[in-house]
């Protein structure tokens, strides 16, 4: 298993210089520069000049292009040029919502679309298989920032001042404030070295910062907070893996080691959980792991709906003011977060089906 684990690291390796090169090149073929988007077309050419070799990038771009590595290698993604402070502690600052946003969105899609393709796969050709291919289909079809509107609008007016109010906008309610877990166990953190973006970034994870200090009233606050966007930004996840794992369990109930399994007499739920469900996961992790791109995606428009200051739109600024160190860095992380999960979603293969470590 470490062999499987190591070659599928070094495969990523490539994947990840990838994103690197492209993103540093493409974000170069943006009409404008820097200078003319930040400080005005006005600004003349000797002060355009000056700005543009105070921030290096009067060079040519091979050459940045090798200074940039060497500062990524040494765990530097630059400075921003609109903001003037360091990207690594913009990330730190930004990231943890858009995750915490994703992951909550992805766990939310997985809870309902598994069991509802399971459910359709067991009664197949059935009013509720139809029903739950006909939601699937609606919810693949669905706008995000429509649903999302529509979700606000209800949940936040309609039903106001009923128990099934949840607040339309934000991360936590005013009044309340998460307090970072290294300030409540009294840790000394200097927030400039990467140690102590690291502690900021799981800091900034709302609901987890909340369970390890027991802050309940944060926890609470900021879950029905996360509630509507979740769920806006899981509907479509939620219905493609409804598709996949009927898919895959209507071809795994056919097998073999399935009718005999039955024929032994044992219970519909062991048959069901342990011989067909294990056997059909390989196709339903795979598209899990896919669909966290959709989730990132559909992240920036789900984050301007419910005002969460996440990635989107901290790129969306840095793209308008050709702001590079921030396109570049926020990308960068994007893809390690989205390598990351498809290793895991690799390895889980071989604890799927041992024949793939061998």
């Amino acid at each position: 298993m470490l062999r499987y684990t190591i070659n599928r690291i070094i495969v990523a390796l490539p994947v990840l210089f990838g994103v690197i090169a492209v993103t540093f090149f493409l974000v170069r073929l943006i009409p404008g520069d820097p200078c003319t988007a930040q400080l005005g077309e006005k600004a003349t050419k000797q002060v355009c000049d000056a700005f543009m070799a105070a921030k290096g990038l009067d060079k040519p771009i091979i050459v940045q292009f090798g200074v940039y590595l060497g500062d990524i290698l040494r765990g530097d993604f630059g400075t921003s040029i609109r903001l003037a402070r360091p990207v690594t502690q913009l990330i730190a600052e930004r990231l943890p919502v858009t995750v915490e946003l994703g992951v909550s969105a992805l766990l939310v899609a997985m809870a309902v679309g598994i069991p509802m393709g399971i459910i359709a796969a067991l009664r197949r050709n059935s009013a509720i298989d139809v029903a739950t291919m006909v939601g699937s289909n609606i919810g693949v079809s669905m706008p995000v920032f429509w649903l999302g509107l529509m979700l606000a609008y209800v949940f936040a007016l309609v039903l106001k001042g009923t128990p099934f109010q949840l607040p339309p906008s934000g991360r936590l309610s005013s009044g309340v404030n998460s307090v970072p877990f290294y300030l409540v166990w009294g840790w000394e953190v200097n927030l400039k070295s990467g140690f102590g973006q690291i502690l900021q970034f799981f800091g900034n994870l709302y609901l987890f910062n909340s369970l390890i200090t027991f802050q309940w009233e944060v926890f609470g606050d900021a879950l029905r907070h996360l509630i509507l966007p979740a769920v806006a930004l899981g509907t479509i996840p939620m219905a493609i893996i409804a598709r996949m794992t009927r898919s895959a369990m209507l071809e795994v109930l056919g097998r073999d080691y399935v009718r005999t399994a039955r024929a032994k007499g044992l219970s519909d739920i062991a048959v069901t959980m342990r011989h067909a469900f294990r056997n059909a996961l390989l196709p339903v992790v795979t598209i899990v792991g896919l669909q966290l791109g959709t989730i990132f995606g559909g992240a920036v428009l789900t984050e301007t709906i419910f005002n969460f200051a996440g990635v989107g739109r901290i790129l969306y600024d840095a793209i308008t003011t050709r702001d590079y160190p921030i396109i570049q860095g926020f990308t960068l992380a994007i893809a390690i977060g989205y390598v990351i999960v498809n290793l895991m979603v690799d390895l889980s293969y071989g604890w799927l089906d041992p024949r793939i470590r061998y």
